[in-house]
């Protein structure tokens, strides 16, 4: 009998590691669609862009028209439920963020998240280096509480802007 006892309590442990096994493997799945997800919104933002400073380097358009029309495509663009962009310049001032205009105009390289993450520091450095993924801490729109949250970002020449684009988890 003890022996019995002992296998299912074996077995009962190996189906248990199992389903978190499964369970860890789904997540990480997910994450892994939602990071393609998130960078691939990202780059079809900066190929509108291009669009956009090609007309100024034609001379068709101004820098600042160009700019402007640039913020004005990404304040008004969005995807999916909550999916938006935003926009800083490489010295960390805002451009456009989704639903805020009242940080538009402000830097933000000193902000910092719940953890102390320079958040602005790492989207513009990680731009820089050729785009990736940042994670931080931020509010959600209509919350008020710091949410985990995970951003793809890459660094448009032309206008001198880190883009990005992100969701919480």
């Amino acid at each position: 009998m003890q022996k019995k006892t002992w296998f299912v309590v074996f077995i009962s442990l190996l189906v248990v590691a199992g389903v978190v096994g499964a369970t860890r493997l789904v997540q990480q799945s997910k994450l892994s669609c939602l990071d393609a997800l998130v960078q691939g919104q990202v780059e079809t933002s900066i190929s509108m862009l291009d669009a956009i400073a090609d007309r100024q380097a034609s001379g068709e358009i101004t820098m600042d028209e160009a700019q402007d029309l640039g913020a004005a495509l990404l304040r008004n663009l969005s995807y999916g439920d909550e999916g938006y962009f935003w926009a800083d310049t490489t010295e960390g001032v805002n451009v456009v963020l989704y639903g805020r205009s009242d940080v538009e105009g402000r830097n933000r390289l000193e902000d910092t998240d719940v953890k102390g993450n320079y958040f602005v520091k790492s989207f513009i450095s990680t731009g820089l280096s050729g785009g990736g993924f940042v994670d931080y801490w931020f509010v959600k729109i209509n919350e008020t509480d710091e949410q985990a949250k995970r951003s793809y970002v890459q660094y448009f020449e032309p206008f001198d802007w880190v883009i990005g684009s992100g969701y919480y988890h």
